[in-house]
């Protein structure tokens, strides 16, 4: 590869980013997955150092990582996603990174958490279930270190359905909703519990078979029962992680209620539904319209809010304020 030819600052950090020490570490040991460069303070040049998948020595690995905590060792942006592949493996190293750009950030946490959530459905047992919660939780810390943050991460959003991809949606679109609505009252662990809520909603989802739910022919009513048990089953299944918190639970048995009562499990109307549940609804339903999905084109997001704004079974106050989020860009 060609080397850089220009001097450290703005200009070097659009294409290249500096690697710390704590971030090498936790790469292979001598094979890093991806190109290094070295900046030459003599010549204020980058030029390669080491190439992907190479075989380097002990003694090279540690003149790497020494370098690394002068500043010296970069990698170019064009390997983003080959960074944030390794990262999301671990994702507490994005904490450590202060490298990274604002919307690099957002992709790992958008990549590391599908990920983490698909694990989850495919296998909800308690030791899956604490990988999810822990990098949940690094998610929730980088936000409550700067809460404008969301603005990036709301951004980041998967247009295409699975199961996996629409919980991270409607935790992201989620987060922006609820720290809208609670600017100046928010508590962490509230936030922590809430944040899981979200991801987790449609956990009983992951019961009902495969073929009803890819379905895109309209269901029968045998289906559509089925369908509307999922509520109850994730709500067990929580139950049965030793998942407590009234915060998430509500949101898992209550996103498919409408205040006009046209809803389900429990035909619950009005203020009979929880907050978190009437959150999580709105967020539940404008990303399901805002996706690809087997029986339906996606909707852009005026029409998606149009049709919330619309319909008697939403909170208005949160419509408005989902509003807000998502045309603030």
């Amino acid at each position: 590869m060609r080397s850089a030819t220009m001097k450290p600052g703005r200009e070097l950090h659009e294409e290249f980013y500096q690697v710390s020490p704590c971030i090498l570490e936790s790469f292979p040991r001598f094979r890093l997955p991806l190109d290094t460069f070295e900046f030459r303070e003599h010549i204020a040049q980058l030029v390669p150092l080491t190439r992907a998948d190479q075989r380097i020595s002990k003694e090279q690995r540690q003149e790497i990582l020494d370098k690394s905590g002068q500043g010296l060792i970069f990698v170019a942006r064009k390997d983003h996603s080959i960074y944030a592949k390794h990262i999301s493996k671990q994702l507490d190293l994005v904490l450590m990174d202060s490298n990274l750009k604002a919307s690099e950030i957002a992709l790992i946490f958008q990549q590391a958490l599908t990920d983490r959530l698909e694990a989850f459905l495919n296998q909800p047992v308690a030791s899956v279930f604490s990988d999810l919660r822990t990098d949940l939780l690094v998610l929730t810390e980088y936000l409550w270190q700067d809460l404008f943050r969301i603005k990036d991460i709301k951004k980041h959003l998967w247009s295409d359905h699975s199961q996996a991809r629409h919980g991270v949606n409607s935790t992201f679109v989620g987060l922006a909703l609820y720290m809208r609505l609670y600017e100046g009252e928010l508590r962490r662990k509230h936030l922590d519990d809430v944040a899981l809520g979200l991801l987790v909603h449609d956990l009983g989802m992951c019961k009902i078979p495969a073929f009803i739910r890819g379905k895109a022919t309209p269901l029968n009513r045998e289906e559509r029962e089925k369908i509307q048990e999922h509520c109850w089953i994730g709500t067990k299944l929580l139950h049965a992680l030793d998942v407590r918190a009234d915060s998430i639970l509500k949101q898992a048995l209550e996103h498919q209620e409408r205040l006009d009562g046209k809803g389900y499990p429990q035909k619950l109307s009005g203020k009979e539904i929880s907050i978190l549940g009437q959150l999580c609804a709105t967020v539940d339903s404008y990303c399901a319209m805002t996706t690809h999905r087997p029986y339906a084109e996606a909707q852009s997001p005026d029409s998606a809010l149009a049709a919330l704004s619309q319909s008697s079974g939403y909170n208005a106050k949160m419509v408005r304020a989902l509003q807000g989020v998502i045309l603030a860009g």
